[in-house]
């Protein structure tokens, strides 16, 4: 039998509440009034002080903490611990990631900065399934703050937004109980006070959990790495109480103890205990004062995801031991987990800034954006990172060696950047070899080393047999002719592989060869097998999966193919830090796995290579297609039949050929002077580009957000994000904006882990 102690939250207090504790403690009240600067004493007989949540939040902390400390000295310990929203910092002092004092400290400054916050307010709903009430919620401004039972979520947000969505709650079927607060607690209204206390969070220094403690953001165990960032929050997320709760019952608890004033939360673990999850609530059977926790009276969507990870049955981190203990170790990463470059900066500083923060790693999306960008891209996140953290930039193959791809590899090694994510290479080529190897060199026993890392993302075995090979020797031979390696360098690299990591790319956003990952996966991991056996690796080589994860059913599937690592793409895109515009994102977070399509690459118009892109609410698949079917069926704009020409003129470009030709003209006069030149003699090619400028156009208004263009949106996406849509309503993601990076992270690894083992162990019974 396994047992949890909980530790109730603001509203749970009430005056006298520590009588015999605080004389039992004598040290530790006495410590708590040096804190404080006045008497936890008195404080707990003050009716009016205890109304103010600054002085609620340090007193009820203190009683929680000694009301444990007495629990453990008459006998008994817990498997679990969990806190509802103050709550949990008592739990984390029973768990002794910090002593008393500290714990104290954090909830003093938490209790100021949430008492400065005002307006808004909160209301219980009681008898409606939170995936329902998160559709009624959509667009309204209202979150959802605490999830606490089956039968009970609280709302918060401006005071008019929670009446409307009271009277729709009302007609929907639901009942509405308004709550005696002047603030919009745990929502995204708190996200100034959030931002206030991440410097309190980040200077405390936090042990590991000695008993395995439930967070109210992720619903899963905290650990030390990620706790001043879950903490941080708290504040301006959601408290998901429910989760938490199922989690422990999934994982064998059956009883929960309260350790503090009330019995709020053992009525809200009785009622859930009543509702398998999944099944539907009922009618409530207590009202809302004797079972509500307001915990704090905060609430909100989720704004970031920390390290939290899910254990198995036996207490060990099943997510971190997914895919590859030596990927982790090499990138210094909590989980074999990646995001993906999604080029002109939709994979942005941010993006890869908040990765890295949360023990995690991104590649910065590189691609389409000219060198002085790319340089303000790696000093920003330099800035934004520490010392420890990593990140990855995107190198994209270019056509002319000597071009854009050779200049940005001699920005990367001028900035000594350590990790790139190398795409569209159809072939290995010199500036890839010269990044891959400079500094390379043998070690004091004579093995090869290579400093630098490429993540290669491949959807051929012939393209990826090059990059799990050496290098040719013609191309290192003509690099160090030219001064670009040394001698030493090319000798180390002749035994090593240009990628030590190849990820095998399925169907997926963007530039695609819409390959299975069933079919792709068992042939490049016997190609890798055959590579390492073959040049006798001393580090082989190893397989990465991306394209089509959007579910923790399809990140478990890539495991089992054989995958040491996931970089997920899509998803990101559908996230706060992406760098596109909010409309787009609106536009992601309605998409089904059906709502997508295949369109010419503007990049690569004249080849006819593809890429996967957004369709519905969009005609830019369907204009793309006919651009590029004019251009294969005609020799110049002028063998156009007039409708047809008047068609694209005024409805997909909205202006002339003249006028596009004219700006197109002035930006290959600047750079390349070369293609204008053949342009001019040859009627196809400038048709070509003219057909050209409408992809770059449809990309341009899509970053920008041009809500009265949204048919001409070009966005790059594959079916996961419609597979993650569904998911996110499951887990508390229906808005985008609480979808950040890590979070995603997170929720995929730990639940796949969960889904993995929950499998099987039903397969092998």
């Amino acid at each position: 039998m396994s047992v949890v102690w909980v530790f109730p939250g603001q509203g749970s207090h009430r005056r006298g509440m520590g009588a015999g504790l605080l004389d039992r403690y004598p040290d530790l009240r006495d410590r708590a009034d040096e804190v404080l600067g006045y008497s936890i004493e008195e404080l707990c007989g003050d009716t009016r002080r205890l109304r103010d949540t600054r002085y609620v939040q340090p007193a009820l902390y203190t009683v929680d903490a000694l009301s444990y400390l007495a629990r453990r000295e008459d006998g008994g310990r817990p498997d679990y611990l969990a806190g509802h929203s103050l709550g949990e910092y008592a739990a984390l002092f029973a768990a002794e990631c910090y002593d008393f004092e500290t714990g104290l400290r954090l909830v003093r400054r938490r209790g100021e900065l949430m008492g400065e916050a005002s307006g808004g307010t909160m209301s219980a709903v009681l008898g409606m399934p939170r995936e329902r009430l998160e559709d009624l919620l959509a667009g309204t401004g209202v979150d959802i703050a605490n999830d606490n039972s089956p039968e009970q979520v609280v709302i918060a947000g401006p005071k008019d937004a929670i009446e409307t969505a009271s009277q729709a709650i009302k007609e929907a079927g639901g009942k509405c109980v308004a709550l005696n607060v002047r603030t919009a607690f745990h929502s995204r209204y708190m996200k100034d006070a959030a931002e206030s206390f991440a410097e309190a969070l980040e200077s405390v220094t936090y042990a590991a959990p000695r008993i395995p403690v439930i967070s109210n953001v992720t619903a899963l165990p905290h650990t030390a790495a990620a706790m001043a960032e879950t903490l941080r929050r708290q504040i301006d997320s959601p408290v998901r109480w429910l989760d938490g709760m199922r989690y422990l019952i999934e994982h064998g608890v059956d009883e929960l103890e309260e350790i503090g004033p009330g019995d709020v939360l053992t009525k809200l673990w009785d009622v859930t205990r009543r509702h398998p999850s999944g099944s539907p609530p009922a009618a409530p059977e207590t009202t809302p004062s004797r079972t509500t926790a307001p915990a704090d009276r905060e609430t909100t969507p989720s704004r970031t995801t920390a390290p939290a990870v899910a254990l198995d049955g036996r207490g060990t981190d099943a997510a971190a031991n997914l895919g590859s203990r030596e990927f982790r170790e090499d990138y210094g990463l909590r989980h074999a987990y990646m995001t993906g470059s999604m080029f002109k900066g939709i994979a942005s500083t941010d993006l890869v800034i908040r990765m890295g923060k949360a023990g995690l790693m991104g590649f910065f999306g590189a691609g389409g954006l000219t060198l002085a960008e790319i340089e303000s891209a790696i000093e920003t996140i330099r800035r934004g990172l520490g010392t420890g953290e990593g990140f990855g930039m995107n190198l994209l193959y270019g056509f002319d060696e000597d071009g854009l791809e050779s200049d940005t590899v001699g920005l990367y090694l001028k900035h000594d950047v350590r990790h790139v994510e190398a795409a569209a290479y159809p072939h290995v080529t010199a500036p890839l070899v010269r990044y891959r190897f400079t500094g390379a060199h043998r070690d004091a026993s004579g093995r090869p080393v290579a400093v630098r890392h490429v993540l290669a993302k491949v959807s051929r075995p012939e393209v990826a047999a090059a990059f799990m090979r050496p290098p040719p020797e013609p191309v290192l031979r003509r690099l160090v002719a030219q001064g670009a390696l040394t001698p030493e360098e090319a000798e180390a690299a002749s035994s090593l592989p240009v990628s030590e990591d190849v990820c095998v790319e399925a169907d997926s956003a963007g530039h695609t060869d819409a390959r299975s990952p069933y079919a792709l996966m068992p042939a490049m991991l016997a190609l890798r097998d055959r590579e390492n056996a073959g040049h006798r690796y001393a580090k082989p080589i190893r397989i990465g999966a991306s394209g089509g994860l959007g579910s923790p059913e399809a990140i478990a599937a890539a495991f089992v193919l054989g995958a040491d690592f996931v970089v997920t793409g899509s998803v990101n895109q559908c996230t706060p830090e992406a760098g596109t515009s909010d409309d787009v994102k609106d536009m992601l977070a309605g998409l089904d796995v059906q709502d997508t399509a295949y369109a010419p690459a503007g990049d690569m118009f004249e080849l006819g290579a593809r890429v996967q892109v957004a369709r519905k609410g969009t005609l830019f698949p369907a204009r793309a297609n006919k651009l590029y079917q004019l251009y294969r069926q005609h020799t110049a704009l002028e063998d156009l039949d007039p409708k047809t020409a008047t068609t694209i003129q005024d409805k997909y470009f909205r202006r002339s050929f003249t006028e596009v030709w004219d700006e197109t003209a002035t930006y290959l006069a600047a750079r390349k002077p070369a293609d204008l030149a053949k342009a001019e003699s040859n009627p196809r090619h400038k048709m070509a580009l003219i057909f050209r400028w409408y992809f770059v156009h449809s990309i341009r208004l899509a970053l920008k957000g041009t809500p009265t263009r949204r048919v001409d949106y070009q966005v790059h996406c594959g079916p996961a994000m419609g597979s993650f849509n569904h998911y996110a309503k499951t887990i508390g993601l229906a808005d985008w904006q609480t979808r950040h990076a890590d979070t995603i992270a997170d929720h995929l690894m730990t639940d796949a882990a969960t889904l993995l083992t929950t499998r099987l162990t039903h397969l092998t019974h």
